[in-house]
């Protein structure tokens, strides 16, 4: 199976897959508590280390190979070795005239506030539109996300609702603003055809 992978100005954007336990690993060791864990949901027994990595990564490659999720690791396109500053998956994939998927993100602290995510986020959206085909990606996030909240702006997602107690994150169910952005390209002769696998 082959791959994409998308380069933008700072970043190298490739799918999941096996080969990247230990850049994984290093990620969420120096990220997740103090700073994901506030916006996550709680860690798998045993943690997030490179053998949780080693299980996950070849599901996450038959996913993508069988067009439920794309889920891209944000490498630094600058570091010698593979560095992974964040994550953006899009999941729960839909095909028929629903045309949908969930999408959710998180960076590293050290590179908050510098405009990766938006980077990363333009290129994997322009890709699910163009290549997969779809029509809305849905964005949930909880309304003291300040950050989130801004950065789904700017890239055009629109509010459309409010959940109550809709993810258990830090310790208790959590509020989330729910939002969605759709393909203004969508070609409705899509919906005839066979969806594009990745």
């Amino acid at each position: 199976m082959t791959f994409p992978e998308i380069e933008t100005e700072r970043l190298r954007l490739v799918i999941a897959r096996p080969g990247l336990e230990e850049p994984l690993a290093r990620f969420f060791a120096e990220n997740f508590a103090g700073h994901l864990d506030r916006w996550s949901p709680p860690p798998p027994d045993g943690g997030f280390g490179a053998g949780h990595w080693a299980k996950l990564l070849p599901a996450y490659e038959r996913e993508f190979g069988a067009g439920a999720s794309a889920r891209w690791v944000m490498l630094e396109r600058a570091a010698p070795a593979p560095e992974v500053v964040g994550t953006c998956n899009f999941t729960q994939i839909a095909k028929g005239p629903f045309r949908a998927c969930v999408l959710g993100y998180q960076v590293a602290r050290g590179r908050e506030g510098r405009g990766l995510m938006h980077e990363a986020l333009s290129a994997t959206i322009d890709y699910a539109f163009r290549e997969l085909r779809l029509h809305r990606v849905m964005a949930n996030y909880r309304p003291e996300n300040a950050r989130s909240a801004r950065l789904l702006a700017r890239l055009g997602f629109v509010p459309e609702g409010f959940a109550r107690e809709y993810l258990f994150i830090d310790g208790a169910w959590r509020d989330h603003v729910l939002s969605s952005k759709t393909n203004p390209h969508f070609d409705a002769a899509w919906l005839r055809d066979r969806p594009v696998a990745p």
